[in-house]
């Protein structure tokens, strides 16, 4: 289970026993460093359902469980306030209540012990019914009692449960990423890490949180990939950055064409300076010339014929990189090394990590480094590039990582989203899996992109940054970039195996409406959250619509997004005037966000018109009745 510092987990039980005994429960909970159990009462909700609510104050792992016991002095209440009611005789069981506050102050410490022996002493002094009834069915003599702290037949949920709580950035930031090399404006030229520095306000202008690059390590030069992913590679080729490993060391070294360590400690502070947090990718794969090969053979797959076995995916074959073996004599050494490679990069400042194909790595080896790293370093993020089946991809997100990547790239018409979104915000995922809705990757150039221009990248904009509060996108996606190699989800000429040089402000980019967007998500609490999400009624299958309410109910936005990139669409669709209690014929004032004008909506049935070549989009927030 996952939150974010500063949420209130509510936590739900049903409690019931035999008999007719009033009963009462407790949330027992330790913060990460917490030495003693803390409580919060629970109460009685429906159908013997309780619930309550715990504060998260910190992050980091919270542990909690379940208290429940027979409350004796309010079942004797209960009962006695009955017989009193209906005119009974209660002589006997006043005799009982004051028998009741005896046996509590005996059983009690402290002040309240002092306190509870007062009042028995002055019950037992009090001749008249009506007087002592009065001081027994008193809410102060409750309260007091139950101070006591004495709980019978108490039984304890035998679990322990867990929740992980993050730190913000984890549920809500927009991630920007870019390829460190291509950044020198020259492709004859190798970016730097100075370089990307220079590239740091146009990051922060657009209005993202993380910037994270591909591996930043040495690229070894055994079958080294050429442009394309060419066999062949020309003495200038870069090679791919997920080729790791050369003579100048492995995962925890830097391609000495970026720049040094002191370079790269220069350009964490000014990102942090720019409001930016760097991400890099923890890949764990090698080249053939990774220095872990010669030094622990034992942690790799080899042939009979006494060559090293290189990485594939039948029929696809990696022939630049190898890949690690988990299991055998690798155990714990590996494990060790790979948990000690994160913490190295921590000290150099990154705390956010995209982790590079997780489900092809042992589940357990997950559970216990992110688990082991997040114990000492709970700021610490991962993300999980994950594409795969959707049982493994919640296995990862419910033994640590912070985030997973998703199918949002591959849902695109109006049912395979609202059935997609409607499963992961409804459905026990959402309390565990956290999607990061990127819209692009250098890997995956989705086909509704190749050739719907920029009507159908300001779409997928809007759909990954309004579905979902943890959405990013891969440089070139703001300038429209969609050419493939032919019948795949390729680019050509991707940056991958080339240093490209990007012209920032070519015709047909979509920046303005990427800077718009990200603003309308910094400013709108509603668009901070996922589960959320509600969809609406609108009666054409090319306009999907659908909101998001904060959860003060002081922010409410509507979004209603074009999915035809050809053609205009229009639909009527449901204004939620029902979340303020008005009827479907009340007005409400409306800010159209994208036009920043400001408006009146009369009843609860509206129409709305999307041009793919003006803005297939519109954003509106809803005014609740009475404020400004």
């Amino acid at each position: 289970m996952k939150r974010v510092a500063g949420d209130t987990l509510r936590v739900e039980a049903d409690i019931f026993c035999d008999g007719r005994d009033v009963i009462d429960a407790v949330v027992a909970y330790r913060g990460p460093d917490a030495k003693h159990w803390s409580e919060a009462p629970m109460a009685f909700v429906d159908n013997d359902r309780w619930a309550g609510d715990v504060p998260l104050t910190e992050i980091g792992r919270w542990t909690y469980t379940i208290l429940a016991w027979r409350d004796l002095f309010a079942t004797w209440r209960q009962d006695v306030a009955k017989k009193h009611d209906a005119g009974q005789k209660i002589s006997l069981e006043l005799i009982e209540g004051r028998e009741l506050v005896e046996r509590y102050a005996k059983a009690a410490e402290g002040e309240v012990a002092e306190v509870l022996k007062d009042l028995a002493r002055k019950l037992a002094k009090t001749e008249d019914e009506g007087t002592l009834l009065g001081v027994l069915q008193s809410v102060e003599t409750a309260a007091l009692m139950r101070r006591t702290g004495l709980r019978t037949n108490l039984s304890r949920y035998e679990r322990e449960l867990e929740v992980f709580v993050d730190r913000p950035i984890a549920a809500c930031a927009a991630w920007y990423e870019l390829m460190p090399r291509s950044q020198s404006g020259d492709p004859l030229r190798h970016g730097t890490f100075d370089d990307v520095i220079a590239r740091l306000p146009y990051v922060r202008d657009l209005g993202f949180d993380v910037l994270y690059f591909p591996p930043i390590h040495p690229i070894g030069k055994t079958n080294r990939k050429g442009r394309n992913n060419s066999l062949s590679a020309r003495p200038d080729d870069p090679g791919s950055p997920y080729a790791i490993g050369a003579k100048d060391g492995g995962h925890d070294a830097l391609h000495k064409e970026l720049g040094d360590f002191d370079d790269f400690a220069r350009l964490v502070k000014a990102a942090r300076a720019h409001g930016l947090e760097v991400a890099i990718d923890f890949a764990i794969q090698c080249s053939p010339d990774h220095p872990w090969i010669k030094e622990h053979p034992e942690w790799f797959d080899w042939r009979p014929d006494g060559t090293i076995k290189f990485a594939e995916n039948p029929p696809k074959k990696y022939e630049d990189i190898v890949n690690i073996h988990f299991y055998r004599d690798a155990i714990p050494s590996l494990w060790l090394e790979l948990r000690d490679v994160v913490r190295f990069w921590i000290e150099k400042g990154v705390t956010i990590f995209r982790v590079d194909n997780p489900h092809t790595k042992p589940v357990p080896f997950w559970e216990w480094m992110i688990g082991d790293i997040q114990a000492e370093h709970p700021e610490a993020v991962f993300l999980a590039e994950a594409f795969t089946r959707p049982k493994m991809m919640r296995r990862l997100a419910k033994v640590g990582f912070t985030q997973s990547y998703s199918y949002f790239t591959w849902r695109n018409t109006k049912g395979e989203l609202t059935d997609y979104l409607t499963e992961l915000t409804k459905t026990e995922a959402a309390e565990y899996m956290r999607p990061n809705f990127f819209a692009n990757t250098p890997d995956i150039n989705p086909v509704p992109l190749q050739t719907s221009g920029p009507a159908g990248f300001k779409t997928r904009l809007v759909l990954a940054a309004t579905l979902s509060p943890v959405y990013g996108i891969y440089n070139g996606f703001e300038l429209c970039e969609g050419t493939p190699v032919p019948g795949k989800e390729e680019y050509l000429n991707s940056e991958k195996y080339e240093i490209k040089a990007w012209d920032w402000n070519r015709p047909g980019n979509i920046k303005d409406d990427v800077r718009l967007i990200n603003e309308i998500r910094r400013s709108n609490p509603a668009l901070w959250h996922f589960t959320n999400l509600t969809f609406l009624n609108a009666w054409n299958e090319s306009i999907i619509a659908y909101y998001k309410m904060s959860a003060a109910r002081d922010n409410l936005v509507i979004v209603a997004v074009n999915l035809d990139p050809q053609n205009a669409q229009g639909a009527n669709f449901e204004v939620p005037l029902w979340e303020f209690g008005l009827p479907d014929g009340a007005s409400i004032e409306a800010v159209d966000l994208a036009e920043d004008k400001r408006f009146t909506w009369h009843g609860k049935v509206q129409h709305v018109w999307l041009d793919p070549n003006d803005r297939p989009y519109a954003i509106w927030r809803l005014v609740p009745p009475g404020t400004a």
